[in-house]
């Protein structure tokens, strides 16, 4: 209990205390309300801050309880003040060790640190300390001089000092984490909105003004207000200081000039220190000339990504089903001949699949002055382990390497791949320590995924398709292909003979049966085959390259036969009504040159939505049993069978014999056209699914997505 010194009236509390003096001796001198402090104030406003600076951790007369603490987790004792020992509780939680709650019948545990802070407030506030559980509190008793303060007060000031410290930590861990949050922010208006640094800078220069400068002068105006409406009267010096700490802000001293996210170099240091970013490794080519690429540590890349509790659990669940439980049916790559005839991966260990995309892009106007000269060389990679869809997102592709086309043309792929084949040795040999499950694992690339020209030129194969020699999964010459009816009647490649073939073509310098090189994957790494490793891309062979090319074609026997007009059918195509996905892949206007160009142009999506709907958009129009029409409905049930993302014997039996019937009936309709070089890989297409799984797991589609990260940047 308190008294008054003034009028003896008694209270229970120190703030009823100062309550009562400032409204019944509102006209009188202040005493200070302890018993042994002689100091007496002419304000009100005068003895509140004298209390908060002289009295605000101090005990108070009486048996004073004091004590010391011992961790219920560890051998530490005779903590010597709460402050400290629940200093020390936080690192057991920060450590993510499970505690128990201090506090007697109470069974909470937690090993979070917010729970357990949120748990003590809400539960366990105010407390003394005989709330806390045997053996925790060490009581020790200290005789002072009498007064009329009782325990009651005593424990009032104890739980006063804890909700001091509780309010101090708290605010500290809050500022901590709104500071971590608008980092996160700027981070991703620079990396997923391309927002320039210059622009960063300027935003955090502005709100800054705005928070420390322009807000303080309301602040002071609403807190006047307040202490108006409430019949309170302040001094100029508390006004001042209330406003200060209103208007306190955690990011008022990050955004500063001299703060932690001032500028773009200490924002870059901070997102280092805190988000774990891996920075790009710059390589000199040519030191003269600045010549350069990056690269991105693969090794590293992945310890990060294994630190994904959701990532990790995919990739062992997914070596925890039996990839060969159903031999006939096809539903990922590991249920193809390559990956079940790879000692490495089909051992029974868990390895690490690693799939890599190699592919140029221009980021300048193609149609500009600068075409070409800004055209670059990427390489992708994701996580092969994990089940099929799990790639579709864009985040969840990675990038390994970023030169010039033109420094990859004159340096070579050795050189470009150097610091890439080097980590993948280390991966393979000695593998990657994984930190959540404690073990090292080793892995290898499993396949390449490419368009036909970049995968000619990675794996050592001419990247010209007018000779004789133009395809990387058999031997036969373009006469032997325009003669044979299918691919049965070709010479596969397999290892032992490309390894022949590359000998040959060093002893004589000229390319033997379409290889010129060695592939620098196969020469570093001891399971990466380039007879298995090089799949084909239906995006490009199919929804590039024949359906373009045949719907011109048969439109264009079509519209010589009278059946439809060109008008007609332009009209008819853009006036069709599509829905959902399709109105965003509808087909763009045909153009008037497309029977001279031989092709209807358009994008794979664009070209695949064309070619599905054609049926419905003017098979009105056109009579049974035409040949050139029949054309079109077979290659449209093939590729709906290529794009199925799931086969079985049969289907691919069925997917054979139509790929049979459409290049004999493309003879027949178009005698006078030469099949393209993508008819024929199509004619591989159902050996590849045996060998490689389901096709549309491996086009080129949703990497090609990727480069609209560099587009928008430029």
């Amino acid at each position: 209990m308190w008294q008054c010194k003034l009028c003896k009236k008694v209270v229970s509390s120190r703030a009823l205390l100062l309550k009562h003096y400032r409204l019944v001796h509102s006209r009188q001198q202040y005493p200070c309300a302890y018993s042994d402090c002689v100091c007496v104030f002419k304000t009100w406003n005068a003895l509140h801050s004298h209390l908060s600076r002289s009295h605000t951790q101090r005990t108070l007369d009486k048996s004073v309880s004091l004590a010391t603490f011992n961790c219920h987790l560890c051998s530490c004792c005779n903590i010597a003040s709460e402050q400290e020992y629940f200093s020390h509780i936080n690192n057991h939680l920060k450590c993510n060790e499970t505690v128990h709650c201090m506090f007697e019948g109470c069974s909470f545990k937690t090993n979070i640190y917010g729970t357990f802070k949120s748990h003590r407030n809400r539960k366990h506030n105010p407390y003394t300390l005989k709330d806390f559980k045997i053996g925790i509190a060490n009581t020790i008793v200290g005789q002072t001089s009498a007064d009329d303060s009782t325990d009651t007060i005593v424990e009032e000031d104890i739980s006063a000092n804890i909700d001091h410290y509780t309010t101090t930590s708290e605010t500290e861990d809050l500022a901590n984490v709104i500071e971590l949050n608008f980092a996160s922010l700027l981070l991703k208006l620079e990396n997923y909105f391309h927002v320039p640094s210059i622009a960063i800078d300027e935003l955090l220069s502005e709100l800054h003004y705005l928070i420390s400068c322009a807000s303080v002068p309301l602040t002071n105006q609403v807190i006047v207000d307040i202490l108006k409406n409430h019949n309170l009267c302040l001094d100029q010096p508390v006004i001042e200081e209330l406003t200060k700490a209103v208007s306190f802000n955690p990011l008022l001293k990050a955004i500063e000039k001299d703060g932690t996210l001032a500028t773009a170099f200490k924002r870059r240091q901070y997102y280092r220190k805190h988000f774990e970013v891996i920075d790009p490794i710059e390589y000199i080519l040519d030191s003269q000339s600045k010549r350069t690429f990056q690269y991105i540590p693969i090794l590293k890349s992945l310890q990060q990504i294994f630190k994904q509790e959701n990532i990790l659990n995919k990739f062992v669940t997914s070596h925890n089903q039996n990839p060969f439980v159903n031999k006939e049916k096809y539903t990922s790559y590991k249920d193809g001949l390559h990956f079940q005839n790879n000692e490495f991966f089909s051992g029974g260990e868990l390895r690490i699949s690693i799939c890599l995309y190699v592919d140029d892009f221009e980021i300048c106007n193609p149609l500009g002055t600068s075409r070409k000269k800004h055209k670059l060389c990427s390489v992708y990679w994701i996580l092969g382990n994990l089940p099929p869809g799990s790639h579709s997102s864009l985040s969840s592709i990675y990038l390994a390497l970023l030169c010039k086309s033109e420094d990859l043309r004159t340096f070579g792929y050795p050189k470009i791949f150097e610091p890439l084949l080097q980590d993948l040795v280390i991966l393979e040999q000695q593998g990657v320590f994984i930190d959540n499950l404690g073990v090292n694992f080793k892995g290898t690339v499993q396949y390449v995924v490419a368009d036909s020209l970049g995968a000619h030129g990675l794996a050592g194969f001419v990247e010209s398709f007018s000779g004789d020699y133009f395809c990387r999964f058999c031997t036969a010459t373009r006469s032997e292909i325009e003669s044979k009816a299918t691919n049965s009647d070709f010479s596969l490649r397999t290892e032992e003979l490309h390894r022949v073939h590359i000998a040959t073509a060093r002893e004589t310098g000229v390319a033997c049966c379409g290889v010129k090189s060695s592939c620098v994957l196969a020469d570093s790494l001891s399971f990466f085959k380039v007879t298995a490793g090089f799949p084909p891309d239906l995006a490009h062979d199919l929804f590039e390259g024949i359906v373009p090319f045949e719907i011109a074609e048969c439109l264009r026997i079509l519209i010589g036969k009278k059946y439809i007009t060109f008008e007609n059918l332009s009209r008819l195509v853009q006036s069709f009504p599509y829905k959902g996905g399709d109105q965003t892949n509808r087909p763009q206007k045909l153009p008037h040159n497309f029977l001279s160009k031989k092709t209807v142009g358009g994008n794979a999506h664009e070209n695949w939505c064309l070619l599905r709907l054609l049926p419905l958009i003017i098979g009105q129009h056109i009579p049974e049993n035409e040949p050139a029409w029949e054309l079109l409905l077979d290659l449209k049930n093939i590729v709906e069978l290529v794009v199925c993302p799931v086969h079985n014997s049969d289907s691919v039996a069925y997917l054979e014999s139509k790929i049979l019937d459409h290049h004999q009936r493309y003879k027949e309709v178009c005698p006078d056209r030469r099949p393209l070089p993508k008819h024929h890989f199509l004619a591989h297409y159902p050996s590849i699914i045996r060998h490689f799984g389901p096709l549309a797991l491996l086009w080129t589609i949703r990497f090609e997505a990727k480069h609209t990260f560099f587009l928008k940047s430029c």
